[in-house]
């Protein structure tokens, strides 16, 4: 006759404990997971306002008239002659989401037109004018991101810790600038 202490295998306890260690585990490197996701969706998001920038610089030496564009949908379309727009197609259309943050493009405040839409090289939509305000928020603050960034005509991008949208002359107090 077999002793029940002779099977092999694990015992009940023995299994729960292993349970516990890798929840604790778990519940250690979660958190760090997810700043480094909201890490990773901010520098998407300044990247994107980087690339405006440049698109913004691009378009007015050379199809605006020194004028900006006003809108996204302005900055993809191709000039004549070309087949590819100011900005990459991920960009393509005011309030798109990308990488957890929302990204729009405007006028600024204090811009005036400069050159009417049917005279930029693209046949832009809208006028082109003298300085434009882009700016990305978290879809979900606190989840996706935590800070709002911002950048204008000058080329320096700002950030607020709120992670709430920012207006344009958005240079106020509150807002900080990042480079």
């Amino acid at each position: 006759m077999k002793k029940i202490r002779d099977a092999k295998g694990f015992t009940l306890i023995e299994l729960l404990i292993v349970v516990a260690i890798i929840g604790i585990i778990a519940a250690i490197a979660v958190p760090g997971l997810l700043r480094a996701r909201m890490s990773g969706n901010e520098a998407s998001a300044i990247g994107s306002l980087r690339a405006i920038n440049s698109a913004e610089s691009t378009f007015s030496s050379s199809c605006g008239a020194n004028g900006y564009a006003v809108t996204l949908e302005d900055l993809s379309k191709p000039p004549s002659g070309s087949s590819a727009g100011f900005i990459s197609p991920d960009l393509s259309a005011n309030g798109v989401s990308k990488s957890g943050y929302i990204v729009n493009l405007a006028g600024d405040t204090s811009a005036a037109t400069i050159t009417v839409a049917s005279k930029t090289c693209n046949a832009s939509a809208a006028a082109a004018v003298s300085a434009y305000f882009a700016e990305a928020h978290p879809v979900t603050v606190g989840s996706t991101g935590q800070r709002a960034f911002a950048t204008d005509t000058r080329g320096t991008i700002y950030f607020n810790n709120n992670g709430g949208t920012m207006a344009a002359g958005m240079t106020g107090a509150g807002d900080s600038v990042l480079q």
